[in-house]
């Protein structure tokens, strides 16, 4: 079984100093990569400037990017031949429309921005799935949680939307725990109690894996 993996935050730079991000750290994703590992998979981690290191599996082959534009090139490379996507990076929805070449100097009291639109990803890919694939995104919500995630389901041909409400304690980005609750396209609904992001990870490969056709699992 190969499984595409997506990781961690994207940096879309402003200038050669600073950029537009995220407080993704990465850990989901990464604990993500090395529990599908553990269970046979192959894994094309693609993940975005983080602290941690490169997962040691040899099963994973990890690929670096800083752009939301280069995740889609090094996701796209990979997505025709996994069985399984895993979208848990936190893209940037926005970028700058223009990267200075050089430091921006400090003029005036104020500093306009204009941004642009990111390419979706999974929503991009989502058109290309076949029948026999299984893709897996994440929605992090802050209100309306599970209308916002059926929607992201539906709009983004997902097959599993792994739910997080940054209302819950411990939940989300920073943290070394995680509160999901899993949606399926068949309407089925499963909540976890808090965890730590190793034992989220495993729930949500078990619930991949008994989702599959058995020639994958």
């Amino acid at each position: 079984m190969h499984v595409l993996l997506t990781a961690g935050p994207t940096y879309e730079p402003l200038d050669p100093v600073r950029f537009i991000g995220n407080h993704s750290t990465g850990k989901m994703g990464y604990a993500l990569a090395e529990t599908f590992a553990a269970a046979g998979a192959t894994v094309s981690l693609i993940s975005g400037p983080t602290h941690l290191p490169d997962p040691t599996h040899p099963a994973i082959r990890t690929t670096r990017v800083q752009t939301a534009a280069e995740m889609y090139q090094a996701a796209r490379a990979e997505a025709a031949t996994a069985d399984v996507w895993v979208f848990a990076a936190a893209v940037a929805d926005y970028r700058p429309a223009e990267v200075a070449g050089h430091k921006i100097k400090k003029s005036g009291d104020t500093l306009t921005l204009e941004l642009v639109k990111n390419v979706d990803i999974a929503f991009e890919l989502g058109k290309t799935k076949r029948p026999e694939q299984f893709s897996v995104g994440f929605a992090l919500e802050t209100e309306n949680e599970q209308v916002h995630a059926l929607g992201k389901l539906q709009r983004k041909n997902f097959d599993l939307v792994v739910l997080n409400s940054l209302r819950d304690a411990g939940a989300g980005f920073r943290h070394d725990t995680n509160q999901i609750t899993l949606l399926a396209a068949d309407g089925s609904v499963t909540r976890f109690e808090l965890k730590p992001k190793t034992a989220v990870a495993h729930d949500i490969v078990a619930a991949v894996l008994a989702r599959l056709p058995h020639s994958h699992a």
